[in-house]
């Protein structure tokens, strides 16, 4: 419905949010560089949205801990957090995925913040 980076609203935005955790979708190419975390203000945890809710299949935990790494060089490790994108749902209409794929995904998702967080 969107596309873009947030590197065009981050400097503004992510300082005016009242809000303590931003929830960013960072699954596909189409949601910019993980530059934009810069902007972050000090007093914020940001929850990477790395797993895709919009196909089945499973990404790599080697490739969620690269991007967790990756998003680390803007941004302490210990502010940042891995989730799902969009909470299985990128619209009203949700996502052809099943209850069993969002089940790996979410359990792929408790393995590799254990391995990265403990």
């Amino acid at each position: 419905m969107s596309q873009g980076g947030y590197e065009a609203i981050s400097q503004e935005l992510f300082r005016k949010l009242k809000a303590q955790r931003l929830l960013l979708e960072f699954d596909d190419e189409r949601s910019g560089s993980f530059e934009a975390l810069r902007a972050v203000p000090d007093d914020k945890f940001v929850v990477l949205g790395l797993l895709t809710t919009k196909r089945p299949e499973l990404e790599s935990d080697h490739w969620l801990r690269r991007r967790v790494e990756d998003a680390s060089r803007y941004i302490a490790k210990e502010r940042l957090g891995l989730s799902p994108q969009c909470g299985f749902a990128s619209s009203v209409m949700g996502n052809r995925i099943s209850h069993e794929d969002q089940t790996r995904k979410l359990a792929l998702a408790v393995r590799t913040a254990q391995t990265l967080w403990g």
